[in-house]
């Protein structure tokens, strides 16, 4: 992520990389390479000019300069909002860390949020909410569920996933880790209740009270899947369903970091964390889940169950089917 807002404090400098970023457009890397490093000259210690110099270079394809400026970017930038460290990670020159790049994650979605929804589902094809509405629908009437007593969206955004559940819900909350995407959905009027935060630390904060947990492209930016299905089990009431999406590969690895800084994750270890867990798989189905640059981004739709927990004369009913029908 290129944070175009953010000056060097040099106006010099700054005109230099807005130069560059108009010949970066129209395709002239090299000489947008020379302006930023022009720039960067007069200022060396400006973060998002190195990230800049960095994407030039990707694009470019000198890879070997690009991971040069972006640990100029890790040096400089302790909060991570730049994302060096995966960048470096996806190139193969560092450690990949488990868990979301929390900075990055909220800092893109802030960047992103006002013109979300006309990029995702005008220019890129994105039908995610509606593929895994449909997946939930259909086990709503097999499992004889009239609708949710309590679901919770995880990465809400804008939104697009609530309005397919609203319908369906008594009690509809939305999470999101970017301030920018819940002032977005808080105009809509889809959700009872909102609240800003990192996933796993919010789904651990809460214990069985959800009917419905859905995640629409939410895991691509959260690493390891283990510990966030981990976290989302206990927030299930027995008898609840988990919907979500992945990007999929068909690799030995658990999960990969991919170029575009999103992860894709295994198709059969996918299926082996959701077992050791616990969750009982309903749906498991590869989709396209929207273009990338023209090409169809493959991944996995999933819906999943806590096992209900039968009726004994031990528990006198207490822990019986919370879903509500």
């Amino acid at each position: 992520m290129t944070k175009t807002f953010c000056s060097s404090g040099n106006v010099i400098a700054d005109r230099r990389a807005e130069y560059a970023r108009m010949l970066a457009e129209t395709g002239e890397l090299g000489p947008a390479i020379e302006l930023v490093e022009q720039a960067l000259d007069i200022a060396p210690d400006w973060t998002a000019g190195w990230d800049l110099l960095g994407s030039y270079c990707e694009k470019a394809g000198e890879i070997a300069r690009a991971i040069s400026a972006w640990r100029h970017v890790e040096a400089l930038d302790d909060q991570g909002v730049f994302a060096a460290g995966l960048k470096l990670a996806a190139h193969g020159a560092g450690q990949l860390s488990q868990g979301t790049a929390v900075s990055y994650v909220e800092a893109l979605f802030d960047q992103y949020a006002p013109q979300f929804e006309q990029s995702l589902v005008g220019r890129l094809g994105y039908r995610v909410p509606e593929m895994l509405d449909a997946l939930v629908r259909a086990e709503m009437v097999r499992l004889g569920i009239e609708r949710f007593a309590a679901t919770l969206d995880l990465g809400c955004g804008t939104g697009l996933m609530g309005e397919r559940l609203r319908p369906r819900t008594a009690f509809l909350e939305g999470i999101d880790i970017s301030a920018a995407m819940i002032a977005e959905t808080a105009r809509k009027g889809i959700y009872d209740q909102l609240q800003k935060g990192e996933l796993v630390a919010a789904l651990n904060a809460r214990r069985a009270g959800a009917d419905l947990v859905t995640a629409a492209d939410v895991f691509i930016y959260c690493g390891a899947l283990q510990p966030i299905l981990s976290a989302l089990v206990p927030a299930l009431r027995p008898g609840g369903l988990a919907a979500f999406s992945l990007e999929a590969h068909d690799g030995p690895e658990a999960v990969f970091l991919r170029p575009s800084l999103r992860y894709a994750h295994g198709v059969e270890a996918t299926r082996d964390a959701l077992v050791v867990v616990g969750l009982e798989i309903l749906r498991f189905e590869q989709a396209v889940l929207r273009f990338d640059r023209g090409a169809p981004v493959m991944g996995l739709l999933v819906v999943a169950r806590r096992p209900p927990i039968e009726l004994t004369a031990a528990n006198d009913g207490e822990d019986g089917g919370d879903v509500a029908a």
